[in-house]
């Protein structure tokens, strides 16, 4: 099956999906559809509430893409990757409807910031996450600000420094990164889909004030991303970085 984001809109809820063969990867392409799509959806008034999902069952999202990585041979080339993960964080953002995250598997460095920047987030047992940048040589700049904000400095800089550990879904939940965990996918999408029907039919001005408080003092994240892009961008091209995403890749 070839790697796609789609969009499918039912009684006001708007299913953004996507699915890369590589466990969900994020290559430049897909990250662009999201994040346009993402805009999108916030501007169709059909659509009251977001749900963002993955593809398959155990992987959420991979993260950047080691193809994409490995190519990266200068730092405009490396920001222009990286702010593929700021737009997609930006968009959502600066969407004015709740978008509601379904994790059902494993989130790895940008797959932690997109469950991070989603308003209210589901998972299973099984979805282990880790911020693994620091492993390849550079560090979660891009996506630091969004999960940072979900789960506060302490716990951030524990999953930044220790960037080799799984850290489990209860550990996530207590945190803050998930709002409830569930033993199945069956239980997930049932939760899911009770809260997503009734922020359907709930007001729509409200929800878009409340939204906007709750993302109060990140007026800034434009800038403050690009900046972030562009220090990932000349990392990504180091030695300390190339020789051990090319040693991954020949074992993944």
């Amino acid at each position: 099956m070839s790697e796609y984001v789609k969009i499918t809109t039912i009684n006001g809820i708007g299913t953004i999906e996507f699915y890369h063969p590589q466990s969900n990867s994020l290559p430049g392409n897909i990250l662009a559809k999201l994040a346009t799509t993402i805009t999108d959806a916030g501007n169709d008034k059909k659509i009251k509430v977001i749900i963002l999902k993955s593809a398959g069952e155990r992987a959420f999202c991979a993260g950047a893409s080691f193809d994409e990585l490995i190519a990266i041979d200068n730092p405009e080339q490396g920001k222009k990757f990286f702010l593929g993960f700021a737009n997609v964080i930006n968009a959502a953002r600066k969407c004015p409807k709740f978008i509601l995250g379904r994790v059902q598997g494993k989130a790895v460095g940008g797959g932690v910031g997109m469950a991070a920047a989603t308003d209210y987030c589901f998972a299973t047992k099984y979805s282990s996450s880790k911020l693994s940048e620091l492993a390849i040589g550079i560090g979660p700049f891009v996506v630091g600000p969004a999960v940072e904000r979900k789960i506060g400095t302490s716990a951030f800089s524990a999953m930044t420094i220790n960037a080799t550990k799984w850290f489990d879904a209860n550990w996530s939940r207590e945190k803050g990164l998930y709002t409830d965990v569930f033993d199945s996918v069956e239980e997930l999408d049932d939760e899911i889909d009770k809260l997503a029907s009734t922020l359907s039919k709930s007001n729509p001005e409200a929800m878009e004030k409340l939204k906007k408080i709750m993302w109060n003092g990140t007026e800034d994240w434009d800038r403050l991303l690009d900046k972030r892009a562009e220090s990932s961008g000349i990392l990504v091209i180091s030695d300390f970085t190339s020789r051990p995403i090319i040693a991954k890749k020949k074992f993944s």
